[in-house]
């Protein structure tokens, strides 16, 4: 075995918005990688739009410093458990983690999650308690908190002996003292040379690499990532591919790259223990093994959790589809969301009878949401149906999918978000008082209980409530459960919403649109007051039988209407609903738009 002194593989692991992406941003200016007078944007390594939009980690990003002679590979990684897939394949790339936790949060669900992740490899933890410099920071009670946590994960006597760093990412600082804030992040890197192992392995033996992720070039087509476990690798080298079921193919590598700051740097050679990027491989996909052609030995296939939601995707058939959207047709969602799975490794896609519906099961709400925005902005109409969670039988017993859920609120709310829970099978497991009259609930709730729970949850809480999940295994069905208290005002016929018709509508609740949409009969305008759907007609004009009335329209007072995010949209579905996707518009529609027939559909569901 050769180490590789002068080597380090790390990941930065953490909750949402602790802090993840903007120490890198901190690590890589001090490195020296930018040039004194360039202009560096924050977040650098979220360069997704999607992620620089909601400030958060959606895919695994790679990069490297140079310290003291010493190149850090460092892979910045989701922070949320819908993206556990992505975490699962990078932590297999390194040696050791930073475990990244805010000053005042403390450790979170999804920080449990992908620590449990990182323990079970056998990682080295250094533990980062980030923004010390928050006026609320409770730094000795996080450090208890994080013991905890290290214990009930079951982490080795060798796990538990990790270093604390203390940092202000933001303001590029760390120390090693709690009291101190420090002048740079020297302490950093320099826990990281003594605490994380060099890559170690046979570099004189053939040639061993599991591939970990898949990227695409338009001028180089597949691209592959992934660390190399044996020997060397070379451009133009003649391998043998492995795929999961053993088959073996000849192939060649073509260009060769390694990660130095943010660029893809060609190389000729690349050594034991390096992350490298590679063209050459049109066939290849992730958990595939590179290997040397004339003794090819396979590397366990990466295996990540299964998913727990599911939704069909199926062609948009409304009055409307095509007018907003370029890709319409069976053909072109099938092609698009099997490429997706491509490198989407914890996400499933399955076709049924009817060709043009697709069930595409994913790691929860989140994770199936971004493709669908994702597909928006590529110019795709679609629908698709209310999220369902997966179940499981074993031993002749139903099994669902549990959450592990954390809430902070203020105290005078405990008692309406207790009653929310307890109808949606939520069993409370902790209770935490915090500074400022806030209390901190954890609970055991079905993950069927929190589809459209956020937006209840923020309604009652007048948008003080802070709320985190993450999958907490399977247990036995808890039993039926409400999902939607309210019916919905569903437009009566097609043509464009008035004045009068929604003044007349928004008597019978709340409306969600405003004059001038175009609606389409069975297509839901607005949320009735009372439990039973109601037609309503929003496109009705008022009759004019003299000068003073034709104007009494615009005397009409209408209240704001409720506008959905593409989240809130899914999560408000009921069974016989849809949600139809366009690259412009989101329109909450029933299955079944005439009315009669909706009407005759529900008398024949209904119980004899």
């Amino acid at each position: 075995m050769i180490k590789q002194e002068n080597l380090r593989n790390i990941a930065i692991i953490a909750h949402v918005d602790h802090g993840k992406t903007t120490l890198v941003d901190s690590m890589l200016k001090q490195s020296g990688i930018f040039r004194d007078n360039q202009h560096v944007a924050e977040r650098i390594m979220d360069s997704n739009d999607l992620e620089k939009e909601r400030g958060i980690t959606i895919l695994a990003k790679n990069t490297s410093v140079r310290y003291d002679e010493t190149k850090i590979n460092i892979v910045d990684t989701p922070g949320h458990s819908d993206f556990g897939g992505e975490v699962e394949r990078v932590l297999k790339m390194v040696d050791g983690v930073l475990l990244l936790v805010d000053a005042f949060e403390g450790p979170m669900p999804q920080t449990k999650f992908v620590l449990r992740k990182a323990l079970e490899l056998k990682l080295m933890p250094i533990v980062v308690i980030n923004k010390i410099d928050r006026p609320d920071a409770r730094i000795y009670e996080v450090e208890d908190e994080i013991l905890g946590l290290f214990i009930d994960l079951g982490a080795s006597e060798e796990q538990l002996e990790y270093p604390v760093i203390y940092t202000s990412a933001r303001a590029g600082t760390a120390s090693l003292d709690s009291e101190q804030s420090g002048t740079d992040l020297r302490p950093l890197f320099g826990a990281i040379l003594e605490h994380v192992k060099a890559p170690q392995g046979e570099a004189e033996s053939p040639l061993q690499l599991l591939v970990n992720n898949t990227d695409y070039d338009s001028y180089q087509g597949r691209m592959a990532v992934g660390r190399i476990s044996r020997g060397k690798m070379n451009s133009g080298q003649q391998v043998a591919l492995i795929n999961h079921d053993g088959k073996i193919t000849a192939a060649k590598i073509g260009r060769l790259y390694v990660y130095e700051g943010l660029e893809r740097v060609e190389a000729l050679e690349a050594g034991c223990g390096e992350i490298v990027t590679f063209a050459g491989l049109a066939e290849v996909n992730i958990g595939d093994t590179v290997a040397c052609k004339d003794n090819p030995q396979q590397l366990p296939p990466i295996t990540v959790d299964e998913p727990t939601i599911k939704m069909n995707f199926i062609v948009n058939d409304s009055p409307f589809a095509g007018q907003e959207g370029k890709h319409l047709t069976s053909r072109e969602i099938r092609a698009r969301l099997f490429k997706e799975i491509e490198k989407n490794v914890s996400m499933r896609v399955e076709e049924t009878a009817d060709t043009d519906v697709f069930v595409v099961s994913g790691r929860g709400e989140l994770h199936l949401s971004i493709l669908i925005e994702n597909m928006r902005r590529e110019a795709y109409e679609l629908q698709v149906s209310k999220p369902e969670v997966i179940y499981k039988r074993e031993a002749g017993q139903l099994l669902e999918p549990m959450e592990l859920l954390v809430i902070d609120i203020p105290e005078d709310k405990m008692g309406p978000v207790m009653e929310m829970l307890g109808v949606r099978k939520g069993e409370m497991i902790n209770m935490i008082s915090q500074s400022g009259g806030q209390l901190r609930l954890e609970f055991n709730v079905p993950a069927r209980g929190l589809i459209g729970f956020r937006s209840h949850l923020l309604t009652e809480t007048r948008g003080h409530a802070v709320m985190n999940h993450t999958f907490n295994g399977y247990e036995p069905f808890k039993g039926e459960m409400q999902s939607r208290y309210q019916g919905v005002l569903v437009a009566l016929e097609t043509g464009e919403a008035t004045t009068y018709g929604l003044y007349s509508a928004q008597e019978r609740g709340t409306l969600f649109i405003t004059p001038g949409t175009k609606v389409y009969e069975g297509m839901i305008v607005g949320e009735n007051s009372r439990e039973q759907d109601l037609e309503v007609n929003v496109c009705k004009k008022k009759h004019l039988t003299n000068m003073r009335s034709s104007t009494a329209e615009n005397a009409l007072r209408l209240e704001e209407p409720r506008h959905f995010s593409l989240e809130e949209a899914l999560e408000y579905l009921d069974d016989n609903e849809l949600l139809e996707i366009t690259p412009l518009s989101l329109r909450l529609r029933k299955k079944i738009l005439d009315k009669d027939n909706r009407y005759k559909a529900n008398k024949n569901s209904k119980p004899a």
